[in-house]
């Protein structure tokens, strides 16, 4: 899985990597009893650029954003969480949690010139986002079990609670 850049460096396929998990985690929750399908998941890939938009009506969402070959942040917003699934992560002071402010606070990130004024648009201009829609019928169990195991499986940089190997 992934591509090899002239020099032998791996560079992940963001997509790829997505469909693939997305593949086996039916079958995880099928280990719960849990009946789906590829048809039970909307996957909005943006390149960066890419926008925020709404959650839509009905919807539950797993959102990840990518850079440089790498997973930053893979979150959930449950259906009454438009707020995070719309805006959160591009502000450093919106929630307990963000993207904006674990950028902000990796001294890895300083030579990118992130500023806090500034820190949205350098989010938008510069990663890529997946969106993962599912509907809410299948309740925010399920969403978390996709969120744990996405997190295992892709390791983001900015989920600590994810012990890296």
């Amino acid at each position: 899985m992934g591509r090899y850049l002239p020099g032998g460096e791996n560079l992940s396929d963001w997509r790829t990597e997505i469909d693939d998990s997305i593949k086996d985690f039916i079958s995880v929750a099928e280990l719960a009893h849990v009946k789906l399908s590829l048809d039970d998941f909307e996957i909005d890939y943006q390149e960066a650029p890419h926008s925020s938009s709404s959650l839509p009506d009905g919807k539950m969402a797993i959102y990840g954003f990518w850079l440089d070959g790498k997973w930053l942040k893979i979150g959930m917003a449950g259906p009454n969480s438009n707020a995070r699934y719309t805006s959160q992560h591009y502000s450093p002071n919106s929630s307990r949690s963000s993207l904006a402010k674990s950028l902000l606070n990796d001294q890895d990130m300083c030579n990118w010139r992130m500023q806090p004024e500034n820190i949205g648009d350098w989010i938008k201009n510069n990663t890529s986002r997946v969106n993962i829609l599912v509907d809410r019928k299948h309740g925010t169990m399920l969403l978390a079990l996709l969120e744990a195991f996405l997190h295992l499986r892709l390791r983001p940089r900015y989920e600590r609670k994810v012990p890296l190997t």
